[in-house]
Order: structure tokens, then C-alpha cells, then sequence
């Protein structure tokens, strides 16, 4: 349909609630949007005058549907469900949290421990989070671990408690020795609702308390309690300055942040507990089309509703036309009250103030370091010879050691960063000894016939390959490339004799010199060690399971933990078995070394 048309049938929807969905010429959902009156909202597309990036979307538009809803809270959760289906290129969207865990905790048990899952369930137990990735909450179990002695060893309790001696972790005054007889479930679970203040953001009522207590403590003149106390308030202090809270968790109020920019814009969340700033969560964002009322409703609904933790106030710069169905909607989700405000005066002001601020700080921020990555891909364009900048690059290492466990690793960078979502591993199947040629060949030709196979995680293909590596590995993959009617660009990344990268090179042999760009020469490095990483990760995740899987788990008295132990001294299970009975014992008990030393000696003969 032309924009005739396409007016023509809008005039003829009717005055109620409801969605509408834009979709071109292909049937491809490109717009999701709700409406109070279905008729005006859809009709104004093919009115009047728009902002550039309306335009743009306006004139992808072959045809649109709508569903009519009850109400207009009926039509804005159907809404985030289209949106979350289809998700439309020109809908304002964050990025998915699927890299958000939480820390859980199962008060139901005798003597619970934080766990790090990837989801909230319904399933009686404490989730604390999100956080903003796994290594953060485990640094913050290990912090919170350790400043109140909780175990973080393999031990059951109360299973086994009194069966051995503590481990090195109570001799270094890490943990309270919970595997010792005189210790108590109540003092454990004293220890535990600590840590739970510290998660919940209450670390200075906690500060006071053992203070007052390491003060009571000395004047008894227990000193070694006191000790003990202030250690731990120095703990507590310092996880308290490094910001070891639940981000957002406990927080009653939340102040939004939003910034438009030329090309950037960004949405900001400050969390704080009893007035005092705990956190700051923020997301750079492509402008989008919506008028910012519209996307700040769409922001606050993907936030929420994802992280399915609610403060009890949400303070905004101007409130969404939709806002009471929004806050009855968050209401319902958080099954308490939720309550959304846009003050206009007062200190509450001065915190959505603050917040616009910050947005407007990082989208400037994210636009200028944007700029410095454009200039350096159309350097690099230049350097390499390109017709395009390249946008997309895909770079490729083989990691081996001898004829044992070759694998292969496959980055992606797009725009200067990591796109870790694509990454890729590859273990080489058709070679039985060392040999990185044929293994780039392997790879590069499996890589690009999952493409042509139409394998979605193999898709698309980068604007340029980049091969660790010389000509030689640069002329490998690229025929391979051509041999399945694939032309795409070929570069070798070279180190020098410190194992720095040092140019690029073509397949032909030709080095393109890029140490006289700094910003190039630091992304091409930074691509070349990420490969390298990840390459090196994944021979040493295989070797270690190839260990594991072998000769250890045949000898008596060597556990996963002992194993573990061993593979981490020695490295590889050569060494293990050429290892003398006090190289061994220095790692495992004197039984258990004795039996490794032995199973191997008798293997030999």
C-alpha cells in the first residue's frame, strides 16, 4: 500500500484501545505502538511532518494489523508482549538481561549458602539482585564470605561437622570453622543475617552495632572477641566502600534519569536506601523515534518488568501519559504498592535534576567515544583497501599443545567492541598431530558453511576476517573462503618477536604498517589478545577435562578436590606422573600422594 492507502484505512479504525503493528514489505514486524484511540494514534504516521527517523520507519510501512483491547491496560501489556516477541527495529528496546544474575539464598535450609543463578523463581528461597554480571556476584559472595567467616569450602552441614579438621581457610582466619563440633546453627545463622544486611544496603546500623559490641568486648577486657570484632568491622567498612549492594534490591526509591541526544541518548536509574545513594544503573541508547514520554514509558516497563524488583517509589522528570497504568501494572507485579511521581519543586526535584544530568554526562560520553571509534573503522577501511568501513570483524587463533586438544576460538567485534553473544569454539576433527594450517582451513571452512547452511548463529558474515597469524595463515583462510564462493576481505594479524602485534598483512604477504594510528593499533591488538584469551581458555578448559576423564580418576583416595589440586600444581598429567613422592605430597595428603606415585610407577612397569 502506498501512504494513501495506508491513511485511508487508518481514518476507518476505530476510537478505542488497542496495539497496532507497522510491518514492510516482507511481512517483517518493524513497529510495535499503543493507543488509547487506535484511529488518531495510527492516522498521525501518514499526516504531517515527522523527526527524521519517524520518516524513515513511516516509509519502510507496506502495511499495518491492530488488535483491539478492553482497556488501555489490556493493550499495554499485550504491547510489551509483541514487542518482546518480535522485537521490531524501530522500537526503543534495552538490552537483554540475560546476562543479569542474582544471588540466592535458601533460608529453609539448616545452613544455607549464597548460590549465583541466572534467574528468579518461585520456589520459596531469598534472590538478591540483579547484578550486573556473574564475576561481580561472586566477588560479592566472596567478599561478604569472608568478612563474616561463612564457608565457602565443598563441606555439607550439618553432615559434616566434627567429621575432619577445619581446612586452610579457618587457619587463615577466612571462616569461622563451621565443620568444627562447638560451633552453633544460631551462630550461623547470626553470621548470615550480616551478610544479609550488607546485601540489603543496612551496612552502617551494622557498623554501630559491632562497634558498640567490640567496645563492650574491651571494656570486659575479651580481647581476643574484640580483636575479632574489629577485624570485622573493618570488613564490613570496606565492603561498604567498595559498593558491595544489591543493585536496585532493596532500594525504596529509584530517580530516572533521560537524556535525548543528536544520536545518542541515554536512560539513567539511581537507586537509594533512606535517602543516601547506593547505586547507578544507565544504558546508552540509539535516539529513537517515540516523543519522551513515550519512550520513557517503554524504558520503564523493560526495566521493571525484566528485573522484577520494584522500589517503592519511582520518581521521574515528567510523568507518561500512561503513568497510572504503569504504576498499576508494577503495583500488581511487585504485589505492593508502587508508586510513581514527577515533583516539581523541593529536594525531590534536585534528585531527578541530578539524574538528568548524569544521563546527558554519558550520552555525550558514549557520542564522543562513538566518534573515536568511526574515525579509527574508516582508518582501518583506508589502511586495509576496503569498499566499506569494517563495521564487523570476525578474528580466529588455534591453541594447542603438541598433537593434544587442538581447538580453535572465533571473536566478533562490531564497532571497536566485543560482541560476546557471537562468539564461537571450534575442536578440530580432522587432524590427529599439530598442524595450524590445515587446522585454519578446518575451521574457516566450517564456519562459512554453517553460514551458506543458513545456521542463524553463523550469521552474517564479518565485513573483513582477521587471522592470528601471517601470510600464510591469511592465504589459508581465504582460500578456503573462495573454494565455497565466499570473496570476503583476509588480513593476518603479526606479532613481533615480544609477542605484541606488530602489523597486519595481506594474503599476498603485503604488511599494511597501523603503528602510526595509535587508536587502530590498540583495537587490532585488543582483537588479537581476546582471540588469543579465548582460544587459550578453551585448549585449557578441554585439557583439564581430557585429565580429569583419564588416569586420576582411576587411583584410590583422589577426589575432585585432590584432582583439582594436582591439575592446578602440575599442569598437565605428564607432569603429575614424572612428579617424586614429595613433589606430590607438598599438594596432596601423604596417602593420596603415595597412591598417585604408585598407580603411576606400576603403569609404567
Amino acid at each position: 500500500m502506498d501512504i494513501k492507502e495506508l491513511a485511508e484505512r487508518a481514518n476507518k479504525l476505530p476510537k478505542s484501545p488497542g496495539v497496532y503493528i507497522m510491518m514492510d514489505k516482507t511481512g517483517e514486524v518493524i513497529y510495535v505502538g499503543k493507543a488509547i484511540a487506535l484511529k488518531n494514534r495510527v492516522s498521525s504516521y501518514f499526516h504531517g511532518s515527522h523527526t527524521p527517523k519517524t520518516e524513515m520507519m513511516v516509509s519502510k510501512v507496506a502495511t499495518f494489523d491492530v488488535i483491539a483491547a478492553n482497556s488501555e491496560f489490556e493493550a499495554l501489556v499485550l504491547e510489551n508482549q509483541l514487542i518482546k516477541h518480535h522485537m521490531p527495529k524501530y522500537n526503543i528496546r534495552l538490552r537483554d538481561d540475560k546476562g543479569h544474575p542474582f544471588i540466592r539464598l535458601d533460608t529453609r535450609e539448616p545452613y544455607p549458602r549464597f548460590t549465583v543463578v541466572s534467574k528468579r523463581r518461585t520456589d520459596g528461597a531469598r534472590y538478591l539482585g540483579p547484578y550486573s554480571g556473574r564475576s561481580i556476584a561472586y566477588a560479592a559472595i566472596d567478599a561478604v564470605s569472608k568478612a563474616f567467616g561463612l564457608p565457602t569450602c565443598t563441606r555439607k552441614f550439618p553432615r559434616d561437622i566434627g567429621r575432619e579438621r577445619p581446612c586452610l581457610n579457618h587457619q587463615l582466619g577466612l571462616c569461622r570453622g563451621w565443620c568444627l563440633a562447638e560451633s552453633t546453627s544460631e551462630q550461623y545463622a547470626s553470621a548470615l543475617q550480616s551478610a544479609l544486611a550488607v546485601f540489603d544496603g543496612h551496612a552502617e546500623r551494622l557498623i554501630a552495632e559491632t562497634a558498640a559490641e567490640m567496645e563492650t568486648a574491651a571494656g570486659e577486657l575479651k580481647f581476643e572477641q574484640a580483636a575479632r570484632l574489629r577485624d570485622r568491622l573493618k570488613a564490613v567498612r570496606e565492603l561498604t566502600r567498595r559498593q558491595f549492594v544489591v543493585s536496585g534490591a532493596k532500594a525504596d526509591t529509584d530517580v530516572i534519569g533521560w537524556y535525548r541526544g543528536t544520536a545518542k541518548s541515554c536512560f539513567v536509574v539511581l537507586h537509594h536506601i533512606e535517602g543516601k545513594l547506593l547505586d547507578k544503573d544507565y544504558e546508552i541508547l540509539d535516539t529513537p523515534l517515540e516523543d519522551d514520554g513515550d519512550a520513557l514509558s517503554s524504558l520503564l516497563r523493560q526495566y521493571y518488568l525484566r528485573r522484577e524488583v520494584f522500589p517503592r517509589s519511582i520518581l521521574l522528570p515528567e510523568m507518561p501519559q500512561d503513568a497510572e497504568v504503569i504504576e498499576l501494572l508494577f503495583t500488581e507485579a511487585a504485589e505492593r504498592r508502587v508508586e510513581l511521581a514527577a515533583p516539581r519543586r523541593g529536594d525531590k526535584r534536585k534528585l531527578v535534576e541530578t539524574a538528568a544530568i548524569n544521563a546527558q554526562e554519558e550520552a555525550e560520553r558514549a557520542s564522543t567515544r562513538e566518534e573515536k571509534i568511526r574515525k579509527t573503522i574508516e582508518w582501518l577501511q583506508k589502511a586495509m583497501g576496503l569498499d566499506a568501513p569494517p563495521v564487523r570483524m570476525e578474528a580466529y587463533d588455534i591453541s594447542n599443545t603438541g598433537s593434544d586438544n587442538i581447538v580453535a576460538s572465533m571473536t566478533v567485534f562490531e564497532n571497536g567492541s566485543p560482541r560476546r553473544a557471537s562468539y564461537r569454539r571450534f575442536t578440530i576433527k580432522s587432524l590427529e598431530s599439530q598442524d595450524d594450517y590445515h587446522s585454519m582451513e578446518e575451521v574457516i571452512t566450517r564456519r562459512a558453511k554453517r553460514f551458506l547452511d543458513g545456521d542463524e548463529k553463523f550469521s552474517p558474515l564479518p565485513d573483513v576476517f582477521l587471522i592470528d597469524g601471517g601470510a600464510n595463515h591469511a592465504s589459508i583462510a581465504k582460500s578456503a573462503l573462495n573454494a565455497l564462493g565466499i570473496f570476503a576481505p583476509v588480513f593476518g594479524m603479526v606479532k613481533d618477536d615480544r609477542h605484541r602485534t606488530r602489523a597486519l598483512v595481506t594474503p599476498d604477504g603485503a604488511e599494511i604498517g597501523i603503528d602510526t594510528n595509535p587508536a587502530a593499533f590498540a583495537l587490532i591488538g585488543t582483537i588479537q589478545e581476546e582471540t588469543h584469551r579465548f582460544a587459550i581458555e578453551f585448549h585449557r578448559e578441554k585439557r583439564g577435562k581430557s585429565v580429569k576423564k583419564s588416569k586420576l580418576d582411576e587411583i584410590p583416595g583422589v577426589g575432585e578436590v585432590r584432582r583439582r589440586a594436582l591439575i592446578k600444581a602440575f599442569g598437565s598429567l605428564t607432569k603429575i606422573q614424572s612428579a617424586s613422592l614429595e613433589e606430590l605430597e607438598r599438594i596432596v595428603p601423604k596417602n593420596a600422594a603415595s597412591a598417585v606415585y604408585e598407580f603411576f610407577r606400576t603403569e609404567d612397569k
